[in-house]
């Protein structure tokens, strides 16, 4: 048989589901999720091998208005990232947030006219919707924007419709040989990943206690085969912030590494020492020389 395999980006403005959705297809946390806006920093890929057809599925960051509080350097460098990988791919996923359109969805719908690759539509969470009879014209109301090769309503969180989505990816995917091991399911590393878990379990337990300006640095990851150490620091920009994340006594910090270190035992497969420290790194977020440094680059 005949081998396909090409590259889908995944995209949508901040908090439609984008990494539920790949985590779905893959069967498997590869993009950490979170309530949170922007969870997502950075390209993530996803790559799943289904016998002839390969799948290289690209999680992005929420493309977002750079308004005046979200217009530092990591907000560029994660509209960058997102608006980065749709050049060359060979399919795109336009996620959308139920019936709610906003001036973000906009902003990514105009973007996606500067692609020549099929824009496949993808309306998530519609398992939330309370009046189902509203689907049908919103449809309508969205095939009027622009040509989509495809309208699906589906649910990332329960599986509604993802395999048809997968299959009209997988029509509009080229000839040719696998670009990856047919066992491989990502890109990232499990340094990285050990990163992502320690931010995700951070950015569930404060909500809206810490801003942005929050990083995770993986200072060691020592794989002594039986358990694999990891020393991970959290980097603020305020000692208040350092406070919040500290919590009282200790008790905030705690409970973070202690959630993040059983997440990083079944993703690895291995028992884990996590050890967790926070210091104040002034400015970082709106410094280039400073993301760079902490692995902010674009693949």
């Amino acid at each position: 048989m005949t081998q396909s395999c090409g590259f889908v980006a995944i995209v949508g403005r901040p908090n439609v589901g984008k990494s539920t959705l790949m985590n779905r297809i893959l069967g498997q946390k590869i993009s950490i999720t979170s309530r949170r806006p922007q969870t997502t920093r950075h390209q993530v890929m996803g790559i799943k091998t289904e016998n002839e057809v390969q799948f290289v599925y690209v999680d992005t960051p929420g493309i977002h208005l750079q308004t005046r509080d979200r217009n530092k350097a990591i907000n560029r460098f994660m509209n960058q990232a997102a608006t980065q990988a749709l050049r060359d791919v060979d399919c795109v996923v336009f996620l959308v947030d139920r019936t709610r359109w906003t001036d973000e969805d906009q902003v990514v719908l105009d973007k996606l006219t500067h692609v020549d690759a099929p824009v496949i539509l993808a309306i998530n969470k519609v398992d939330w919707l309370e009046d189902k009879t509203t689907l049908l014209p919103w449809l309508e109301s969205l095939s009027a924007r622009r040509e989509f090769a495809a309208i699906l309503p589906i649910s990332a969180k329960d599986g509604t419709n993802v395999p048809e989505l997968e299959g009209e990816v997988a029509k509009r995917l080229p000839e040719g040989v696998h670009y990856f091991p047919d066992d491989q399911i990502t890109n990232k590393s499990q340094r990285f990943l050990a990163a992502e878990l320690v931010r995700e379990k951070v950015m569930r337990q404060l909500g809206d206690e810490l801003p942005y300006q929050m990083t995770v640095e993986i200072e060691e990851f020592r794989d002594e085969g039986k358990v694999i150490h990891i020393s991970a620091l959290m980097l603020v920009e305020r000692q208040g912030q350092k406070k919040i994340l500290i919590g009282d006594k200790g008790e905030r910090i705690k409970k973070i590494g202690i959630e993040a270190r059983q997440e990083m035992e079944r993703a690895f497969d291995s028992k884990v020492m996590l050890n967790l420290w926070v210091k104040v790194k002034r400015g970082w977020s709106d410094d280039d020389r400073a993301l760079k440094s902490l692995g902010y680059n674009h693949d």
